[in-house]
C-alpha cells in the first residue's frame, strides 16, 4: 500500500506536487484567483461553490465563463470535471477577447450566433454596467477550447468529432476517447508550451498539436470569417498568453482540483 502522504484531499496539493512547483487555482472554499461574477458591475449569479467544486448555476441573469484573474503563457494545468447528463462545457485557454452581449439590444441579421457576435463587435451596443434590471446578458470569451461534453446525449457532440470531448473545439478532433459517462468525475490535463498543446483525459493523451496548425486557421475561417472576421483573426494569430476560463454553456457542470505549474 502506498503511504497516505502521497495523496491529497480534494483541492489540496500533495508534498510531491509542492516540490514540483504546482500551485492551487481553487482552494475549495472561495473564488480567490477568479473573477467572481457576483462582484462585477452588474453582478452575475452564474457560478457557485458547491461540494468543494466550482459549479454553474442554471438560468443565470448573465451567462458567463469563470475567468482567472491572471494570464498564463506556458504551463501545465490539472483539473477534475464532470458534466450533467446532456451537459456541455469546456476549458478555454489563451483568451484573446471578451465580448459582452445584452439580449435586450438584439439586432436582427444573418449568420446565427456568429453573425450576432460579429455585429456586436463591430458596433458595440452592449455594456454590462448599464444592463437593465431583469434583462439577460452573456459574456463570450474568444479563446481556444478543450471541449468537455456528454458525447452520448448533447446534440452538439453529434455534429462531428471536432465537437466531442477532448477536441480543440470546432477545429481538431481528439484522436482517442477516454472520458467517463456524464455524471462521473474525470481528471484532465492541459499542457501549453509555445504553440504546442496537449489535451489529456484520465491519463490518456487524447490530442496534441500546434496552435499554428493550418486546420486551426481553416476552422476559424469556416466558423467566423464571413460574419466575425475579428474573431477569425484573433484565433489565427493569437497572443502568446491570456487568462483561462471554465465555460458556462447553460448546463450544470462542476470543476475541482485545479492545479497549475508554469513552464519555462
Amino acid at each position: 500500500m502506498l503511504p497516505a502522504l502521497l495523496f491529497a484531499a480534494e483541492n489540496q496539493l500533495t508534498p510531491a506536487e509542492k516540490k514540483e512547483g504546482w500551485t492551487l487555482l481553487f482552494d475549495g472554499k472561495t473564488m480567490n484567483g477568479w473573477r467572481d461574477p457576483a462582484k462585477k458591475v452588474v453582478p452575475g449569479n452564474g457560478w457557485k461553490i458547491e461540494d468543494a467544486s466550482l459549479a454553474t448555476v442554471k438560468g443565470p441573469n448573465i451567462e458567463e465563463d469563470l475567468i482567472t484573474e491572471k494570464s498564463y503563457g506556458d504551463f501545465e494545468l490539472k483539473f477534475d470535471w464532470k458534466v450533467s447528463p446532456g451537459g456541455n462545457t469546456g476549458l478555454k485557454y489563451r483568451i484573446q477577447k471578451e465580448v459582452f452581449y445584452d439580449t435586450s439590444k438584439k439586432t436582427d441579421g444573418p449568420g446565427g450566433f456568429e453573425g450576432m457576435l460579429g455585429r456586436e463587435i463591430a458596433h458595440r451596443k452592449a455594456d454590462r454596467k448599464t444592463l437593465a434590471p431583469g434583462t439577460k446578458g452573456f459574456d463570450y470569451t474568444v479563446a481556444f477550447e478543450f471541449q468537455l461534453i456528454d458525447d452520448a446525449r448533447h446534440p452538439d457532440a453529434k455534429k462531428d468529432a471536432a465537437h466531442q470531448t477532448g477536441a480543440l473545439y470546432s477545429m481538431i478532433p481528439a484522436t482517442a476517447k477516454a472520458a467517463k459517462p456524464a455524471g462521473e468525475w474525470n481528471s484532465s490535463m492541459l499542457k501549453l508550451q509555445g504553440q504546442h498543446f496537449e489535451h489529456w483525459i484520465n491519463g490518456t493523451k487524447v490530442l496534441e498539436g500546434s496552435l499554428k496548425d493550418p486546420a486551426i486557421a481553416a476552422g476559424a475561417e469556416k466558423r467566423w470569417g464571413k460574419y466575425a472576421p475579428e474573431v477569425r483573426d484573433l484565433l489565427s494569430n493569437p497572443k502568446p498568453s491570456g487568462p483561462l476560463s471554465l465555460q458556462h454553456h447553460g448546463d450544470p457542470v462542476w470543476f475541482r482540483n485545479i492545479k497549475m505549474r508554469t513552464l519555462k
